[in-house]
């Protein structure tokens, strides 16, 4: 692979960063020791640093006058998962870890910011953002909502993620919907309590809670368009404290995914549709809250052609997938590129067996792929600011 060597020069250097930050791992909005260390490395490149936007984000800019501007993502924090992994490199903060690979596309972005700033053999300017709070919180709307992209005007940005499954030295994308919408709900359904061996005289929330699970199933088989996606998951049911009550009161709770915002548009009514119906059929009521976290992340056709051009530069022509299958996960990403034209990719992170998946307890950044992922930010630059 015609990775950069300059950059596989420092692949030893990047290894302790990404260790280093795997090592303290912090929560959405916590990330003050990573964004303290990711500025200190900027401005030991000579790039400018912007702290503060969303708390604890940090932005790097290095410009060479005239061109051009464009951002390179990468987010930064970790998950509350307790780690499974007795590598020395091992989360020292109990219940937290990197088990989504955030320390190695911090690294990874930090090694071509290094890259960029020694060589500047491009025209423009780059911004490089490095978002807090991907994991649930929505740290790209914040920064946006702050005023990332008045303070920091750009005509294009990017995003890159590991893929474990994916081999090594290969990188995915493709126009269109690359990952899912993230939305959840919570369905209150109030009936009426009674002695359990005395049925007739109360109104059974849970029984009518029960249908509502099985008659949500039907929103996307029968809902949504079978050349659509979309998935409605019920992940949580509670009702209830003793063997012998009929409670008064069951609550549900889950997520739904969808590629495109019409058919979130399409699952959410349903959503309310069902629940409402049949609590009604049964008598009682059901209150739906229902909450949109995060859109679906889009690529901008232009703006992926642009990016598999880098690709093929850093791993070849072969090792670029530009169909792959959209992921139903999702990505707050999203919300940058519903503000901008950009390209979300996925960079293999080789196997994932043994419980190297992502947000699993063994999981681990494959430190092989940080000069690809480095070099890849790095042609990138070089191509579409020449």
């Amino acid at each position: 692979m015609p990775i950069i060597e300059q950059i596989v020069e420092q692949q030893q250097q990047m290894t302790a960063w990404r260790r280093h930050l795997h090592a303290y791992p912090e929560l959405a909005f916590e990330e003050h020791l990573t964004a303290a260390f990711v500025a200190d490395r900027l401005a030991e490149f000579g790039i400018e640093v912007h702290r503060g936007l969303a708390g604890t984000g940090v932005v790097g800019t290095l410009s060479t006058g005239g061109g051009p501007t464009i951002g390179l993502r990468a987010d930064m924090d970790g998950l509350p998962i307790p780690e499974a992994n007795e590598f020395g490199h091992r989360s020292t903060h109990a219940g937290r870890m990197h088990a989504c690979g955030h320390d190695g596309h911090t690294a990874m972005l930090l090694g071509a910011a290094r890259y960029l700033a020694e060589t500047r053999r491009f025209r423009g300017t780059v911004h490089f953002i490095f978002q807090p709070a991907e994991e649930n919180e929505g740290g790209a709307r914040k920064m946006i909502e702050e005023g990332l992209f008045e303070t920091f005007p750009l005509r294009s940005v990017y995003g890159m993620h590991n893929w474990p499954g994916q081999p090594v030295g290969t990188i995915a994308l493709r126009p269109g919907p690359m990952m899912a919408a993230f939305d959840i709900f919570e369905i209150t359904v109030t009936g009426k309590g009674a002695h359990a061996a005395m049925p007739h005289l109360g109104n059974d929330p849970v029984l009518a809670a029960s249908a509502i699970v099985t008659a949500l199933q039907t929103v996307a088989s029968r809902t949504v368009d079978p050349l659509d996606a979309a998935v409605v998951s019920v992940t949580q049911f509670h009702a209830g404290d003793a063997w012998n009550v009929i409670p008064e009161r069951a609550v549900l709770r889950g997520t739904t995914r969808a590629l495109r915002p019409q058919v979130q548009d399409t699952v959410e009514a349903a959503v309310h549709r069902v629940a409402e119906g049949i609590a009604a059929a049964h008598g009682i009521g059901a209150q739906v809250h229902y909450e949109r976290r995060y859109p679906p992340t889009i690529n901008d056709p232009a703006e992926s052609e642009r990016a598999a051009s880098a690709a093929v530069l850093v791993v070849g022509e072969d090792n670029v997938d530009r169909d792959p299958a959209p992921s139903m996960g999702s990505e707050d990403f999203a919300f940058m590129l519903m503000e901008k034209p950009g390209c979300y990719v996925w960079i293999g992170n080789g196997p994932g067996e043994g419980g190297c998946g992502l947000h699993k307890p063994r999981y681990d950044f494959n430190d092989a792929i940080l000069p690809v992922g480095a070099s890849y930010w790095a042609k990138l630059v070089e191509s579409v600011l020449p």
